[in-house]
């Protein structure tokens, strides 16, 4: 390894440096472990142990084997038959005072909104490049850097936010066991998991899911037999306007939130395979757990407004949250439902997976020097950064979650704003890309027009926000409803497509 240039920003890692010979950019997977450098002796006991060594480099062609459509499909179904799925329809009557049929509609449409980036950004997979680096033939090198940030932080915040949905149901299942404790069993069983890498991920999550279903309809038919359904009029005019899109904005923070890492679960994905598959793969593993899911939610806490004595919901949610709800309608079942609350708690699991994953490909963005730090040892560190962050929160959820499911709506949709013009308009459409330019700066976009779209898209999310903090003069105009990541969404989208040309002309790339 003596005599390599470790000018990092702007050379290769070494790996990459001594073992690629290729012209696409790809990396051999035995080049991780190539040299007497502590790094390749790391890397040399990782895949002893049979853990995933690659990071954020491009997968040769003669390394994506993964065939199964089954498996892309699988992978958002179990992350997303969880409780915090549950949590996200629980929302709708407390925090947004909204009936049964009007929160049931609101999850429809706003599902089947959120969901069409993930799928769209998943056929990118097949590239051989995690989503973060993909990004930079959109924003740039130094730009996607920014963007790369702002993934990191919904990362920690998505991964605390279901430690603390998984703590909960502990919680609910043995008053013994204080929050912090369940949380950290959630974070030390979805870092066995994230830390031997892409393979294991797909393979528990195609598992998964099996076990959470059979308890989720448990659950449906326990409380259907109950008879403490309570179907919660709609309400009408300019109020429920506000509440409607409030809401909304949540949900379609929840199911657009795997925007920014969808491509890291197809890379090892042929070239060749259908992206059309790809797409409807996952979608179908996508819009049928969060719809099935939070509606469940949604049926539960209509039983919290019943009047007859004491009502066991809402004392059950307000000693233990979501954990609290289910476990009262579990508990006629004893024993067992103490069971199917244990599981429905390790089903967080399933959901923190891509999240510790991704955040650490996403680390790895930032810096030429966070790439010469194996993967999976970031996943260690971003684990440990959830767990500083889930356990204060552990006692405001509500607030922890709303808040930050509007950030995530916010963030992703100025960047799906900004890349779906590029992608259509500048690149047009998938053969538009120079993909073994990814790796130098020189090559792609100066990021300029992004980075001015980007403002123009805070602007538009500032003017339709409406948060308890601040409401914003649109969002006035909508009853307080929250509109924030459709103008966000607009204003980046819009003002690229003015700045793009420009920045072409003056710049030619």
């Amino acid at each position: 390894m003596a005599g390599l240039n470790f000018d990092l920003e702007k050379n290769p890692p070494a790996a990459q440096t001594v073992m690629d010979n290729s012209s696409d950019g790809a990396v051999p997977g035995e080049s991780f472990a190539y040299g007497d450098s502590l790094y390749a002796k790391i890397q040399r006991l990782a895949g002893k142990l049979k853990i995933e060594q690659r990071g954020i480099e491009r997968v040769p062609a003669a390394e994506q084997t993964d065939t199964s459509y089954t498996n892309i499909g699988s992978m958002w179904l179990a992350a997303n038959m969880v409780v915090s799925s549950f949590a996200i329809g629980a929302l709708a009557h407390p925090i947004y005072n909204l009936g049964f049929v009007d929160a049931i509609l609101t999850l429809l449409f706003f599902n089947l909104l959120g969901i069409m980036t993930v799928c769209f950004f998943s056929c990118f997979g097949p590239f051989g490049l995690r989503q973060m680096v993909f990004s930079r033939f959109w924003f740039g090198w130094y730009v996607t850097k920014f963007f790369a940030i702002l993934n990191v932080l919904a990362c920690m915040g998505w991964s605390a936010a279901n430690a603390i949905v998984g703590g909960q149901m502990i919680h609910a299942v043995n008053n013994n066991v204080p929050g912090w404790a369940a949380i950290l069993i959630i974070a030390f069983c979805t870092l066995l998991v994230t830390m031997a890498g892409y393979k294991v991920v797909h393979l528990y999550e195609y598992w998964s899911w099996i076990p959470t279903f059979i308890v989720f309809l448990i659950v449906l038919g326990t409380f259907a037999h109950s008879g403490d359904f309570q179907n919660i009029p709609m309400k009408a005019g300019t109020s429920e306007m506000g509440s409607v899109l409030s809401f909304g904005s949540a949900v379609y923070g929840f199911a657009t939130g795997w925007t920014s890492y969808a491509a890291d679960y197809t890379v090892y994905q042929p070239a060749n395979r259908s992206r059309i598959r790809i797409f409807f793969a996952t979608w179908i593993g996508l819009i049928i757990p969060l719809l099935f899911v939070e509606m469940l939610g949604v049926a539960l806490m209509t039983a919290t407004t019943l009047n007859d004595g004491v009502n066991k919901y809402q004392t059950g949610y307000e000693a233990a949250g979501n954990g609290g709800l289910i476990g009262a309608v579990l508990e006629p079942l004893g024993g067992f439902g103490k069971f199917c609350l244990v599981i429905l708690a390790l089903s967080i699991v399933a959901n923190n997976c891509p999240n510790i994953y991704s955040v650490a490909l996403t680390v790895q963005v930032l810096s030429r020097y966070a790439q010469r730090i194996p993967r999976f040892l970031w996943t260690v560190l971003g684990s440990c950064v959830s767990i500083a962050i889930a356990i204060p929160g552990y006692s405001h959820f509500e607030t922890v979650l709303e808040n930050f499911m509007n950030f995530i709506a916010y963030w992703l949709a100025i960047y799906s704003g900004i890349s779906l013009t590029d992608h259509f308009v500048f690149k047009r459409g998938f053969g538009g890309y120079t993909v073994e330019n990814y790796d130098k700066p020189g090559k792609l976009p100066v990021g300029i027009s992004a980075a001015l779209a980007f403002g123009f898209g805070v602007a538009g999310m500032i003017t339709g926000m409406s948060q308890s903090w601040f409401v914003g003069p649109i969002a006035h105009h909508a009853s307080g409803g929250d509109v924030g990541f459709e103008l966000a969404f607009a204003f980046s989208a819009v003002s690229y497509l003015i700045m793009r040309p420009v920045e072409l002309r003056n710049f030619g790339r």
